[in-house]
């Protein structure tokens, strides 16, 4: 049908489908990409809004139709100083991470302030119900939009910050255009001759593909061409760690997940290619799936993947006599703990773009974790040598560890090259939820004791978790779970034995946390209980077995410098012993976090600074920029390294240079690369003592690369042990109000050295929003292997209404280690959260809470999300 009306001014005349979304419309009819597309056709995650005759509207979950007469305005259509204006609050106050929700919001955010002159925080936190933001925490959302609402009564804004040194709020890299929407997401990027992929996947966890006819599909009139597993020319099979994860199933063989692909098209766009998939015919032979890893476990289990028995991976720790001690100690405890399955939930689909070159090679634009990893994975695919693909990381609409296995970027590449087309292909929200890994649900058998003074003697416990159909990381996730099970604590006995399995569910992987929030669930409940055996004070038994240096860690490890557990727990203690003088119910965790993956795994960080013809510096460096604000820190570190202004530096993350580092996990990404720039830049500053000018220097490449390979595998028998680089580390106090909601939450954290207050705060806020949904609301339940929703507020992804205060608390204990001190601090932020909400809600109701989440409590009920109808 054909629509009229006025597009930021302009009047529009656009053929549409009865069923066509008014998403749809603008972004591939119009060419509008400012509003984003994380949920379409929910409507629950406010990416996409516009103004409709003034209104605020979710595109994705408006019909074009409705659209017709009326005047809509995006970001792209308002007045250059409105945009400016907007724009700079949010940079001004670090209102924004991966930037993919920002778009809709800042649009919301001009509705609220030329609605209301004076806002409250409250009232602006009610406003924006109808956005999620998965990065921020939305305390600096608040605050950006509470200086747009005095930037309008006249109030100056103050003046982004320009300072790179060390320690300073330098203003995050590309604020203004990601804030605006016009710094492009893969889904955003067109070619000419551009064609569009879509996926079939497998409805059944777990049968037996008897054919695949796609003669229906084919006939569609549209279609280019559709792949299926006898299309791969090189290795159908590849992974992280290991290759038993197949870009397509095969005939004959059985899907083990949901998640399974069994064709992929290419089609005009993405409306045919859906449509043409969905005409895919595959018959199967369903089988009984195996969903509990404990039968999963058992002799006569089916085996879930052929490459791999089913216990995928089993780590132990023992150090001491656990069972001795645990008998001589005056105070023991024991329980079982469980932790759920948790979706990611960023905020952009997997997407990737491959383009045929003229030369023959492909360019492949990915927002993955490790761009490298990608391209090794891909050329494998594709049965090429990997330096025929040039790979380019388009900055990621967040990821969390989801985006570290491959998603989309083999069958896009493959239908590229066979079509010798551009192809783009992005999951939809359903599609994401379904495919990629998610974090481990872990059963936790717990027994700790401690003697009459309070002091720890021994930890013994026994962990199991999901992996899903594919290994991922997953053995590696519950490696670190046994690592980090007895916390940051000094305990002289341990005997931790810890198993990952496959089974039919969704896979499950990488996470922020990584194994550590689970197991500090179980642990930090032990310490409560102790504290109540000996008579302790919660605070108290906690500093009596806080690492120091000097002190063994899970691993065996000897702690010898950075340790800022007890800064952490001195900086809380006055906000605690204030809690407890005002009668408050209030719950405290401590926590602890690897900084580098370490366990014997060699370990990289890459940089090259390039003098360009203009003067700028390109800064190359091989990890990820996923809203964690890595590519703004590096520049601070060849800031302080030269002497250069940050205006000089344009970060870039490709494949000009062999910069392969693996994935960007572990928090390494500062602690690494930070050292790298460091390195390379030290060398460009020797020029320019040296009294050379950057016009001087052009062409000239610097080069960083240090390598870490003195970390020893868990349970090596060695004479030192020493699992990992560093640790994070982190206090958190969780206070409730009279009804038993989260009123406060007051985090301290080990930064190292601070090398970005903003984004360092930035990262903490937007851990506890993480780890207070992880304790109470969010939750992928699956039915016989399938996810019983796919709906934003149902997964219970916390709204910014339902955030309480967060206070941040940075404390330094610098690590010799690190890029002048500092070391990663995107993990820790949310390990100790749940169990400081399990404490707070115990001293509020006496009840015990041992399974995530605690959707019976006071403090759930309170939350907008997380429930089904009528299951409140």
């Amino acid at each position: 049908m054909m629509i009229e009306f006025v597009l930021n001014g302009s009047p529009q005349r656009v053929e549409t489908r009865d069923d066509e979304w008014f998403l749809e419309t603008l972004r591939e009819r119009c060419g509008i990409t400012s509003p984003k597309d994380g949920c379409s056709p929910q409507g629950q995650c406010g990416a996409c809004v516009v103004l409709v005759d003034g209104h605020p509207k979710t595109t994705c979950a408006m019909r074009a139709r409705v659209a017709d007469g009326k005047h809509v305005v995006t970001l792209d259509g308002l007045p250059a100083a409105e945009r400016q204006q907007i724009a700079d609050c949010f940079a001004a106050t670090a209102g924004l991470q991966c930037g993919f929700c920002i778009p809709g919001i800042a649009l919301r955010a001009k509705s609220i302030t030329d609605r209301d002159p004076a806002p409250t925080r409250e009232a602006i936190a009610h406003a924006l119900d109808g956005h999620l933001c998965r990065c921020t925490g939305y305390v600096k959302i608040i605050d950006a939009i509470e200086l747009l609402a005095a930037a309008k009564r006249g109030e100056p804004i103050p003046p982004a910050c320009t300072d790179g040194r060390v320690g300073q709020p330098l203003t995050r890299v590309g604020a203004a255009q990601t804030t605006l929407g016009d710094r492009p997401f893969v889904g955003d990027l067109t070619r000419p001759g551009m064609l569009h992929g879509a996926l079939v996947l497998s409805p059944h966890p777990r049968a037996r593909v008897l054919g695949i006819d796609t003669t229906r599909a084919r006939a569609l009139s549209g279609v280019h061409t559709i792949a299926t597993a006898a299309d791969v020319p090189g290795e159908r099979w590849y992974g992280l760690l290991l290759n038993d994860w197949p870009g397509f199933v095969a005939e004959g063989e059985e899907v083990r997940c949901v998640g399974d692909v069994l064709a992929a098209v290419a089609a005009v766009d993405r409306h045919t290619a859906r449509e043409a998939a969905a005409l895919v015919d595959v018959s199967y032979e369903v089988l009984p799936p195996v969903l509990d890893p404990r039968r999963a476990l058992a002799a006569d289990a089916p085996r879930v993947n052929p490459q791999h028995e089913n216990l995928l991976e089993r780590s132990v720790v023992r150090r001491g006599d656990a069972d001795a001690a645990l008998a001589g100690s005056a105070h023991v405890v024991s329980g079982t703990w469980a932790t759920q399955r948790i979706e990611h939930l960023f905020l952009e689909p997997e997407s990737a773009l491959a383009e045929p070159m003229p030369d023959g090679t492909l360019r492949l634009y990915t927002q993955g974790q490790g761009i490298f990893e990608d391209r090794r994975q891909v050329a494998r695919f594709l049965g090429i040598s990997a330096d025929r693909i040039y790979v380019e990381l388009v900055p990621n609409g967040g990821a969390f560890g989801g985006k570290e296995d491959m998603s989309v970027q083999a069958q896009t590449a493959l239908l590229a090259q066979m079509t010798g087309a551009p192809v783009k292909l992005t999951l939809s929200r359903e599609e994401s939820i379904r495919l990629h890994p998610k974090r481990h649900s872990l059963t936790m058998d717990y027994t700790v004791g401690c003697d009459a003074d309070g002091r720890l003697t021994a930890v013994k416990a026994r962990l199991i978790g999901d992996s899903g159909a594919y290994a991922s990381v997953g053995g590696k996730v519950l490696e670190r779970a046994a690592g980090h099970s007895c916390g940051a604590y000094h305990v002289p006995h341990v005997d931790v034995d810890s198993q990952a399995v496959y089974t039919n569910n969704p896979p499950c992987g990488a996470m922020r946390g990584f194994g550590a929030n689970q197991v500090h669930f179980a642990l930090e409940a032990c310490m409560d209980l102790l504290a109540k055996k000996a008579g302790l004070d919660r605070w108290e038994i906690r500093w009596r077995n806080a690492l120091r240096v000097g002190d063994t860690f899970t691993t065996g490890q000897v702690l010898e410098k950075s340790v800022g557990i007890r800064k952490t727990l001195e900086a809380i203690k006055p906000h605690y012993d204030a809690a407890l003088r005002d009668g408050r119910a209030v719950g405290i965790a401590c926590g602890i976090k690897n900084s580098g993956i370490g366990n014997g795994v060699e370990e990289w960080g890459k940089a090259r600074l390039v003098v360009e013809a203009d003067g700028s510096v390109s800064l190359y460096n091989g990890y990820t920029e996923m809203g964690q604000g890595l590519l703004t820190v590096l520049v601070q570190f060849a800031v302080e390294a030269t002497g250069l202004p940050a205006a000089v530096f344009v970060p870039k993350v490709n494949s000009t240079f062999d910069l392969q580092c693996g994935q960007t996990t572990g928090s390494r990404g500062t602690l690494f690369s930070g050292r790298a720039v460091l390195a390379a830049a030290a060398k460009l500053r020797v020029d320019l003592d040296a009294g050379h000018s950057l016009a001087d220097l052009a062409g000239r490449v610097y080069a960083g690369d240090i390598v870490v390979r003195d970390t020893t595998a868990l349970g090596a028998k060695v004479a030192k042990i020493k699992t990992h680089t560093t640790f994070g580390y982190a206090t958190q106090l969780v206070i409730l109000d009279a009804t038993g909601r989260v009123e406060r939450v007051v985090a301290a954290h080990d930064a190292g050295r601070v090398v970005n207050p903003a984004l360092a705060s930035g990262q903490v806020e937007g851990a506890v929003h993480m780890g207070l949904g992880y304790a109470l609301t969010e939750e992928l339940r699956c039915e016989n292997g399938m996810p019983v929703t796919f709906k934003m507020k149902e997964i219970g992804v916390l709204r910014a209404r339902d955030m309480p205060q967060v206070d941040v608390i940075l404390v330094e204990e610098p690590e010799p280690e690190g890029p002048m001190g500092a070391k990663g601090v995107g993990e820790i932020g949310l390990v100790p959260t749940a169990a400081a909400v399990a404490g707070a809600l115990e001293a509020f109701d006496g009840i015990r809470r041992t399974t995530l989440p605690m959707k019976d409590s006071p403090a759930a009920r309170a939350m907008s999300v997380g429930f089904t109808l009528g299951t409140r």
